[in-house]
């Protein structure tokens, strides 16, 4: 597996991103961390725009975002064809998120994770492979959802 991931977080996310950066390069990968690099007031569609990119453009195979609840990011995230961000609050929902969902991008909710918990998630979350088989089909469906191929609706 590919040893390089991009990192990066708002304000919110600041302190648990710097965390889970120690515990990465700790476990030898190798981190690209695009930012915020303070408590500062920053806007977290900057951050997720720029982890979402450059998963999406096969840059990096992989990222991780943090705000405060998650869901700013998750939003962001979400808008780039070809990524599948997950905010995990425990390592059950990481688990599945890679197994069936083949989640490019792992989402933590700074004010709602402890550094340890999330070290847990993150560990989970990049061992575990996807499955495939029935999950293929549902994630050539979002694809299609994607590309406007999808035959649903109008």
């Amino acid at each position: 597996m590919d040893q390089t991931i991009i990192i990066g977080a708002d304000h919110a996310g600041f302190c648990l991103k710097e965390n889970i950066k120690s515990f990465l390069e700790e476990s030898g990968w190798v981190v690209s961390d695009i930012g915020t690099d303070s408590e500062a007031s920053v806007d977290y569609p900057d951050f997720g725009a720029v982890v979402a990119k450059s998963v999406a453009s096969g840059l990096f195979s992989r990222g991780i975002l943090v705000c405060g609840s998650g869901v700013g990011m998750a939003i962001v995230a979400n808008k780039f064809p070809g990524i599948r961000a997950a905010v995990c609050l425990d390592t059950e929902t990481a688990r599945l998120s890679r197994l069936h969902n083949d989640a490019n991008v792992l989402i933590f909710a700074g004010r709602k994770t402890d550094p340890e918990t999330a070290r847990k998630i993150a560990e989970v979350w990049l061992e575990t492979p996807f499955e495939g088989g029935r999950h293929q089909g549902r994630l050539d469906k979002i694809r299609a959802l994607e590309s406007g191929r999808d035959g649903f609706g109008p």
